[in-house]
């Protein structure tokens, strides 16, 4: 299967392995080798760069991991934030239910009610898959993580569960150090943590993973506009909303207006869409928007709809971000709670804004451009990652292990080892090197023979195509910036 075939490269390459290994592991917590580290790490810069760009009022911040208990009774997760648990009468293994009934029935049933899903559970027969057992009634379950502060543990924390508090809670004091303007948008990367009842999907859902997420603020009144909306009203938006069985086309224009939602919030599904599109080289057939039901999404969200991507790996589209419109939930419900004024005064209008998220699973993003790039072919396995995005741009191999070729490409390594990520790679035959870098994704790869020595060229080896081209030694610089980033 190809879950197991990618799996075997990530573990023997360096990309992923399950975390306290030596130990056996724990179920949800899994760690990233140097190929995943930078893999992920190339992914969130791309991130940044192009959603932080979007508006001169963006801007990245870091916040706290651990948050006292009054931020999440302000936040409402500590009353809400609940996942649906089933256990077995005979063996006591726990189960998230809604995972179990779409493992058995192919139903997606996270809108449905703890007793609604027992019912199908006890209509479809669904039994423990451990022992067979029974199982028994669904009741809701906390996935927070809670924490004692300080010395006699006087203060309870909670480990945060998304980084989107840490943007709220900030807001204040950051709104007036960027001198009262909106919008707003404050981004955080970063670990968050969730007490799954039963990781079950491998590497998708985890107990501690990555997010990124960018927290707009704004005058509610501007929801229905955005300035820079005509760059976008004819791009082809692929969407599946709830009136349709199919995912379908619409331009951002007719989009807005048939579905009765502000330009404010489709301009940035635009961006979304050209992020992954354009940037990450998802073909446009595996992704999509999809709208969430009233009943799946959160009560506070008034437009949600989620970014999926098809994955062979997890048989179908699987939800990798999501576009949140949250009102003024999040600030009303910490200014309830601190009792601290969220209100803002623009020109001598008084409101507290309301907050456009952008989420993205970081952890799923990198599974999904592995699912999507990986290719098994009759002489080779290839990651085909977009340049941008590969761990490794370029190898330099000497040709042979002769003194004058090994120094040669020292020299030319350490030459382009400041631009980008390079490899040096002396180990076995050229054949073997070029299948050993096309199965980490390697885009390029920099032969140097004796016509570097006597002529002054390198061969440029194309990991997609396996073309090769000669160039000089003084081009070479050049020539890689325009392959890996133009």
């Amino acid at each position: 299967m190809k879950v197991d075939e990618i799996m075997d490269v990530a573990l023997r390459r360096g990309f992923i392995f399950p975390a306290s290994e030596i130990y056996g592991g724990v179920s949800g917590f899994w760690e990233y080798g140097h190929l995943g580290t930078l893999l992920k790490k190339n992914w969130e810069e791309a991130w940044k760069e192009h959603f932080l760009g979007l508006d001169t009022n963006y801007y990245e911040i870091s916040t706290s991991n651990i948050m006292p208990k009054s931020v999440f009774e302000g936040s409402g997760h500590l009353e809400n934030f609940n996942d649906p648990l089933t256990s077995c009468t005979k063996c006591n293994q726990r189960f998230r239910a809604d995972d179990l009934i779409q493992e058995v029935t192919g139903r997606n049933v996270e809108e449905l009610t703890p007793d609604e899903m027992y019912e199908i559970i006890k209509s479809e027969k669904i039994a423990c898959p451990k022992c067979k057992g029974t199982l028994g009634e669904v009741n809701w379950f906390n996935m927070m993580f809670n924490v004692n502060i300080g010395a006699a543990g006087g203060l309870t924390g909670y480990l945060r569960p998304e980084t989107a508090q840490g943007s709220f809670v900030s807001f204040k004091r950051m709104f007036e150090v960027l001198r009262n303007r909106l919008p707003i948008g404050l981004a955080i990367i970063g670990r968050v943590y969730r007490n799954e009842i039963s990781p079950r999907q491998g590497f998708f859902r985890l107990r501690e993973f990555n997010q990124a997420e960018l927290q707009i603020f704004f005058d509610p009144d501007n929801f229905g506009e955005h300035e820079d909306f005509d760059s976008v009203k004819d791009v082809m938006l692929q969407v599946r909303p709830l009136d349709q069985d199919e995912n379908i086309e619409l331009s951002c224009g007719e989009f807005a207006e048939r579905y009765n939602i502000g330009k404010f919030y489709v301009y940035h599904m635009a961006r979304i869409q050209e992020f992954y599109l354009e940037k990450m080289g998802i073909p446009r057939d595996k992704f999509r928007f999809r709208e969430l039901s009233e009943r799946e999404r959160a009560f506070y969200n008034k437009v949600h709809w989620d970014i999926e991507v098809f994955m062979e790996t997890l048989g179908g589209f699987k939800e990798v971000a999501g576009i949140h419109y949250r009102t003024d939930h999040d600030l009303s419900g910490h200014q309830g709670m601190s009792k601290q004024k969220l209100m803002v005064n623009i020109e001598g209008k008084k409101f507290i804004p309301h907050v456009l998220e952008l989420s993205f699973g970081v952890d799923r993003n990198f599974w999904a451009l592995m699912d999507l790039s990986y290719e098994k072919e009759e002489e080779r396995t290839v990651f085909r990652f977009r340049p941008s995005v590969a761990p490794i741009k370029v190898a330099v191999f000497p040709l042979l292990n002769k003194p004058q070729l090994k120094d040669k490409a020292m020299e030319i390594y350490k030459d382009l080892k400041p631009l980008f990520q390079t490899d040096y790679d002396r180990g076995g035959s050229i054949g073997r090197r070029y299948r050993r870098q096309d199965e980490v994704g390697t885009p390029y790869g920099v032969t140097i023979d004796f016509d570097t020595i006597e002529k002054g060229t390198v061969t440029i080896r194309d990991r997609d195509s396996m073309e090769q081209e000669i160039v000089p030694v003084g081009e070479l610089r050049n020539k890689l910036i325009g392959k890996v980033y133009f």
